[in-house]
């Protein structure tokens, strides 16, 4: 296959399992962030999420050592679930969220890479876990993966109006009787199954990018939440679509890159595009808006 032929037919590389299964995984990535994502932004959890993504690290060390590629989703899902065990009860000692994700967030992480040292060579890189295994995922793999991110949006969905309410009046919302710190507690688990999901296949780089950057191009293109949802999972899809394209791009061309980091890059790209187009709107909005009150009072 030509360079030509490559650019002029950008579907065909998609056809055959490999890349379709990563194609498949980020589709389902871009819906969680069209819903898991909306309640991060809106809650203002972005950087409980970093934590998160710090924290399935020694998960992967560990599973990668006693299970190799197998265990890579095992052994992130149980450090998940500690993880959210440790920040709910650091939170509930009285500490702020902030403090209670940095410490989560050094601790596990520095577990990690003790591990990683420790292990001789067993783990291979770190690369290999901060970037994944986009391209080498198996239907296995794929299954766990839509199955954790079913249960996330799941639970989302389940409990959006309160989490709303919550998100926009916390204070509001203790006082109506709702349960305030056990949707917290679903909001957190939500955002570490979708976490789980991607670092296990696509690395802790892009496992942060598919649910924050996603909401946040939307956002910055409307001010509607059913519009946002609708704008992130298009984003989402899009933008990983793209960059798995460049990759089979960049092959033909010879250069090796990254996957996983590839697609954060493209996200990225299209994120700053959000933030011009939004601007640009907001720009013509605002001289509308002077021109038609100039009109009024002439």
């Amino acid at each position: 296959m030509t360079p030509t032929a490559a650019l002029i037919d950008p579907f065909t590389p998609f056809s055959v399992p490999f890349m379709g299964r990563p194609l498949l995984l980020l589709v389902a990535l871009a819906i969680a962030a069209g819903t898991v994502g909306v309640l991060v932004n809106l809650r203002r959890l972005e950087f409980s999420t970093d934590g998160l993504t710090h924290a399935v690290f020694p998960g992967l060390v560990v599973g990668a050592t006693l299970g190799g590629a197998a265990g890579l989703m095992p052994g992130a899902i149980g450090a998940a679930v500690v993880a959210a065990v440790v920040l709910a009860l650091i939170s509930r000692r009285g500490q702020p969220r902030d403090t209670a994700v940095a410490i989560v967030l050094t601790s596990f992480f520095s577990l990690g890479v003790v591990l990683v040292s420790g292990s001789g060579g067993a783990t291979g890189s770190l690369s290999d876990f901060f970037f994944g295994r986009l391209l080498t995922i198996t239907w296995a793999d794929l299954g766990l993966s839509l199955a954790l991110i079913g249960v996330a949006v799941l639970l989302v969905v389940l409990t959006a109006r309160p989490q709303l309410y919550a998100a926009f009046d916390p204070a509001g919302a203790r006082r109506a009787g709702l349960p305030v710190l056990v949707l917290e507690v679903v909001g957190t688990v939500a955002v570490a199954l979708v976490v789980v999901a991607a670092s296990a296949s696509v690395g802790t780089l892009l496992a942060l990018a598919v649910v924050i950057v996603p909401t946040a191009a939307a956002r910055a293109l409307t001010r509607s939440l059913a519009a946002a949802a609708v704008v992130a999972i298009a984003f989402g899809a899009a933008t990983g679509w793209l960059g798995l394209w460049a990759v089979v791009q960049l092959a033909v061309l010879g250069v090796d890159v990254a996957p996983g980091a590839t697609v954060a890059l493209t996200m990225i790209v299209g994120y700053l595009a959000a933030l011009a187009i939004g601007h640009l709107r907001g720009t013509s909005t605002r001289h509308s808006a002077i021109a038609s009150s100039a009109g009024a009072a002439s």
